[in-house]
Formats: C-alpha cells, sequence, structure tokens
C-alpha cells in the first residue's frame, strides 16, 4: 500500500498530531488567559472542543511515537477505524466550537461595536483563540481525510 502524508504509525503523522496539540493547547491557553471568557457559553464550549482534542491528538502522537520506536505498523482495519471515526467526532466538535465562537465574536465585536465600547473585554485575544481553533480544525480535517483514504485502502 501506498503510505500518504499524515498515516498513523509515520513521521509526518507524528509531525500532524504534534501540530494538533500545539494548536489547540495555544487556543486554551489565550482563552483562558483572557477575562471575562467564562461568560460566554460559546467559549466554554470552544475550550471543552479544544481541551477533548488535545487528549485525542496526544493521545495519537504517544501511539505514533510507540510505532516509530518499534517498527509497528498501524494500519490495521480495527484500528483504522477507531482513528477515522475519533478524528471525525473531534473535527465536527472543533469545527462547531469554534464557528459558534466566531460568530459571538463577529457580533459583538464588528456588528454591534460592543468591544469598543467595553474597553475591559479583551477581543484580541477571543479572535486569536479563535484563530488557534481553526487551525487546529485544518490539521483535523487532514488528517481525518487521509484516514478515510486509508481506511477505504485496508
Amino acid at each position: 500500500m501506498k503510505e500518504l502524508i499524515g498515516s498513523p504509525g509515520t513521521v509526518s503523522g507524528l509531525v500532524l498530531r504534534i501540530g494538533q496539540c500545539s494548536f489547540a493547547a495555544t487556543s486554551i491557553g489565550i482563552m483562558v488567559s483572557a477575562n471575562a471568557f467564562s461568560d460566554y457559553t460559546a467559549f466554554c464550549y470552544l475550550i471543552a472542543s479544544m481541551g477533548l482534542q488535545l487528549l485525542w491528538s496526544f493521545g495519537l502522537a504517544c501511539l505514533d511515537v510507540y510505532a516509530l520506536r518499534r517498527k509497528r505498523d498501524l494500519q490495521n482495519p480495527v484500528l483504522v477505524s477507531l482513528f477515522v471515526v475519533g478524528d471525525w467526532v473531534t473535527a465536527l466538535l472543533s469545527l462547531a466550537a469554534a464557528c459558534s465562537s466566531a460568530g459571538v465574536v463577529v457580533l459583538y465585536a464588528r456588528d454591534l461595536k460592543f468591544c469598543k465600547v467595553q474597553t475591559n473585554l479583551p477581543c484580541n485575544r477571543y479572535e486569536i483563540s479563535i484563530l488557534m481553533a481553526f487551525l487546529t480544525w485544518l490539521l483535523i480535517g487532514v488528517s481525518s481525510h487521509v484516514m478515510l483514504w486509508i481506511l477505504a485502502s485496508v
């Protein structure tokens, strides 16, 4: 079978998972450092979603490290099916969280000009955190696409 970029148990797969972990952790860190984020349900959902993504990606990164060190092949149908389901679930949750949070920021910053009136709200931090969440989702999308192709070929 042809090896795809981002396949489980490869260096590119490990880099993809580390990127997902780092963007998710950055999104969480920036959002938590902003005051009054807990007043908005969408931002709390973003943190929960990115936390789940962080755990999922870290677990798969550890599995990739194990497979690389032991020179194991992770491309059997049961394992790849688990990866596909996990990636698609976390991808959908991450996209929903990023979009809902972006909707709140667009409403407050652009439509209502609420961020200019309420100077104590760190809207820039909210926006950067949401950007990191979208970058996380982009990497999850690549990973889930690769997993789907691998599942079709296994």
